[in-house]
């Protein structure tokens, strides 16, 4: 029959495996479950519009300089790895209901600096196709990705602020 050896081995090796799939399943159910702390305070608003200008190849441009300020402490669980935020400038046009431009992004490492405060020219243009862009309404939207240890990354949203941009180019 079996000896002594290969009974022990197949009971620790099926004890693994059960407590791995167990692991696994407790980690991925809890994950689904895991609610984020009360909701993300940020704002953005423009101090100065650097640029704001037509290509030679007839598209308008912009360039801002942002004063952004979020706190993302409620984003950082026990499963949180890291966070991916970014700035989206939205507008409406004639060909595009939604036209989405990202103007800053950043990534969060860890929950001890969920905190960011700074005034930074962007980082990426907001260019348009074509010169639509002079006395646009643009909306600045807050995104940020939750990857977790393990499980799905969580995506959300907020809307910032509102601005105008000038009539005229600079």
């Amino acid at each position: 029959m079996h000896s002594f050896g290969n009974r022990l081995n197949t009971i620790f090796t099926f004890s693994g495996l059960l407590l791995a799939v167990l692991c696994i399943l407790t980690t991925t159910i809890s994950s689904n479950f895991n609610e984020e702390g009360p909701p993300v305070n940020a704002h953005a608003e423009v101090m100065k519009v650097n640029r704001l200008r037509k290509q030679l190849s007839g598209n308008d441009e912009v360039i801002l300089t942002l004063n952004i300020s979020m706190d993302l402490r409620s984003a950082f669980t026990w499963n949180t790895k890291q966070a991916f935020v970014f700035v989206a400038a939205e507008y409406e046009t004639a060909k595009n209901s939604v036209n989405q431009v990202s103007l800053w992004d950043h990534i969060i490492l860890d929950k001890d600096h969920p905190n960011i405060q700074t005034q930074v020219t962007s980082k990426y243009s907001l260019i348009d196709q074509g010169s639509n862009l002079r006395g646009k309404e643009i909306k600045f939207v807050l995104h940020w990705y939750v990857m977790p240890k393990i499980g799905k990354t969580i995506k959300k949203q907020m809307v910032m602020s509102d601005f105008r941009l000038p009539e005229a180019y600079t």
